[in-house]
């Protein structure tokens, strides 16, 4: 009897201990994907705004989506987000890179964790193991667009002020190779060379071609690697009282399609502007929910434009209300 009593006294304690343990968390599915999207800064450039806000309109809780954001202009950061979003464990990771090195670890890193990678805007200089598909600006294609539409002009000689972008994106890597190719065959003369930087900034461009107006060197083309930049430069040509554009001594040369750079080469006041279209998120949404086919590459199809029509298309209103970005 004792014995019983003891063995019944043993189960009473062993229960009550259980019912004094916190039950574990219940951890619920929200059923929602889990995406990091890691980008550049919108405050970078018109292109960039627009790029976020594309990005920031599709990957909504309303579509299906849990997604958070990293907008970083600084390669280290961007690596670091993307680590981060591994750690918690994300379905996805989407990436337009600072710039394209430097990324192979971390794309492991994501591949061993069974996360699956896609690049927009930019490629990564990495295997094509490394991601499932990168949705993509031609960026070598838009500096070939805008060189020939330049040498299609037929000037006397081109005597060119070079501003680029973030040196060792894809962008600036793109839009620059087309120019050297001609500098190199000695087509065209590179009288200044210099970086808006990280930020692309208008105001270190204006910088570079007050440099060379303070110099006496001549020149009669601009061509920067993006519209900030363009309109940056063309502040120094009116304080110096140097005409520009399509009746100007000096060519203007932009690359993104800002509206206000369209209206300035419908103007006239501008010369060419380069598209690239910053609008991905609908492509990627389509393979991730596997109502579109995987494609490892998809190329956005992207024009040269200037005033005339010699050589690129036409810009008008309507191009402007089809193209333009921002206000």
């Amino acid at each position: 009897m004792k014995r019983l009593f003891a063995i019944l006294l043993a189960v009473v304690m062993v229960l009550a201990l259980a019912a004094c343990q916190p039950e574990p968390p219940v951890i619920e599915d929200d059923g929602l994907i889990k995406v990091g999207i890691v980008n550049l800064h919108p405050s970078e450039s018109g292109y960039r705004e627009a790029n976020v806000k594309d990005m920031e309109s599709v990957f909504t809780e309303a579509n299906g989506y849990n997604a958070k954001f990293a907008n970083y202009n600084e390669l280290d950061a961007q690596i670091n987000a993307a680590a981060d979003f591994i750690t918690e464990g994300v379905d996805y990771i989407l990436i337009s890179a600072a710039k394209d090195t430097g990324w192979d670890a971390v794309l492991q890193d994501a591949a061993d964790a069974g996360i699956k990678v896609f690049l927009f805007d930019r490629m990564i200089d990495c295997s094509d193991t490394l991601y499932e598909a990168a949705v993509v600006s031609d960026m070598n294609n838009q500096g070939d667009t805008a060189v020939a539409w330049l040498l299609h002009q037929d000037l006397d000689e081109y005597n060119v002020i070079h501003i680029q972008g973030q040196i060792g994106s894809a962008a600036q890597k793109g839009r620059t190779a087309a120019l050297d190719r001609e500098i190199d065959a000695g087509k065209i003369n590179l009288v200044s060379r210099g970086t808006g930087g990280d930020t692309w900034s208008g105001d270190e461009a204006k910088k570079i071609v007050e440099a060379v107006i303070a110099s006496g060197d001549s020149f009669n083309v601009i061509y920067a690697e993006n519209d900030g930049m363009a309109d940056g430069a063309t502040k120094a040509l009116d304080e110096a009282g140097i005409t520009y554009g399509v009746e100007g001594d000096v060519v203007i040369m932009g690359f993104d399609c800002n509206r206000f750079a369209l209206r300035n080469v419908m103007s006239g006041k501008w010369n060419y502007d380069g598209q690239c279209s910053p609008f991905q998120a609908d492509v990627i949404d389509a393979m991730i929910k596997g109502t579109r086919p995987i494609e490892k590459l998809v190329i956005s199809e992207e024009l040269g434009f200037d005033h005339f029509g010699n050589g690129a298309v036409q810009v008008t209103q309507e191009v402007i209300d089809k193209y333009g970005l921002g206000e």
